[in-house]
């Protein structure tokens, strides 16, 4: 198995196995993020009612999430959603063929003929200038605003859409964990300096690696497998010396409630923004419903940060036919693109 595979948990789809098992599983992934809080007292019972607030929320933001759109070369033709995210049909599978993780998930589930994926994108506005249609004459140097979609990230693969929504809750439950982290690690006054530095240090890897939210809209840099390996290497060392720290069980007590009012209040630090806009076939953006433009919506994600960003994101369907070979290069203009 590869080692992409370790961050790939096969999904189960919500509401088709037990709560309480969703629950510990939950609870388990933050624990694992953060192995000290298993010494405080009550954890599970205290971190399990935050959670479950998280999750209420979480599962509402999930559900909402438009139906994947068919990621193919057909659909770009049809679907105004896919050409707007596209400049042409060809870029497409070259987009998504790019991509390791998806290219694992097909080498290890032959019997798959689509993979429904989460696609994150930089949506980007450009002032330039253009062509207009004033009455009967053309008006040049028109100043209009262009929507760009680039730096095309796969980041989550799963068998269908239910499955692909819970890998996406299991995300967000590490963004708020990573968030507790982060929020413990900036707690100079009540934290002892050294178990501030490990957090900190533990906070920067799990980001690295590609935890949460940056997962999830394809934020995170492209690493490769044995760098993977070494930063899980860093993180679990990481986890030794944090559980070999010798902490007052008052600072136990204290990491363990700022996790738990992280998860008590997911809406302040997961959110997921929809804007809608009226683009015509080359990604203008038009006040009038010219018959070439199309209304739409997208869906933005919050990356937290100093100060935040957004990054556009859809559940999208790719077919295993349109996956071309490996060995591709990306041309010095797309990497130029995405700095």
């Amino acid at each position: 198995m590869g080692f992409l595979a370790r961050f790939m948990r096969p999904s189960r789809a919500s509401g088709t196995h037990d709560e309480g098992a969703r629950l510990d599983e939950m609870i388990e992934r933050v624990v694992t993020m953060e192995p000290r809080l298993r010494l405080a007292q009550r954890y599970r019972k205290r971190l399990g009612e935050s959670i479950c607030i998280s999750l209420r929320y979480i599962d509402d933001l999930t559900g909402s999430l438009p139906a994947p759109h068919e990621a193919s070369m057909a659909a770009w033709a049809t679907d105004p959603l896919i050409r707007a995210f596209f400049a042409t049909s060809e870029d497409l599978p070259k987009a998504l063929s790019r991509s390791e993780m998806l290219r694992e998930y097909f080498a290890q589930n032959l019997d798959m003929t689509h993979a429904y994926v989460t696609l994150g994108m930089a949506m980007i506005e450009r002032h330039v200038l253009g062509v207009a249609l004033e009455g009967d004459s053309v008006r040049h140097d028109v100043p209009q605003t262009k929507l760009c979609f680039m730096d095309h990230r796969v980041s989550i693969c799963a068998r269908s859409d239910p499955d692909l929504r819970e890998e996406i809750v299991r995300r967000l439950i590490d963004q708020l964990a990573l968030e507790g982290l982060a929020k413990l690690a900036a707690d100079r006054r009540e934290l002892v300096e050294k178990g501030r530095e490990l957090l900190e240090a533990r906070v920067k890897l799990l980001e690295q690696r590609g935890t949460g939210i940056r997962f999830l809209v394809g934020d995170a840099p492209d690493t490769a497998a044995d760098e993977l390996k070494q930063l899980q290497a860093q993180i679990e060392e990481n986890a030794c010396d944090l559980a070999a720290l010798r902490v007052p069980t008052e600072a136990i007590e204290l990491e363990l409630e700022r996790v738990c009012e992280v998860f008590s209040t997911p809406a302040k630090h997961i959110y997921v923004e929809k804007r809608s806009v009226r683009l015509d076939l080359m990604n203008v953006v038009r006040n009038d419903e010219t018959q070439a433009s199309r209304a739409m919506e997208f869906r933005l994600a919050r990356i937290p940060g100093d100060p935040p960003r957004m990054r556009a994101f859809a559940l999208v369907r790719f077919p295993r036919a349109e996956l071309l070979p490996g060995g591709l290069h990306i041309d010095a203009a797309t990497l130029a693109s995405w700095h």
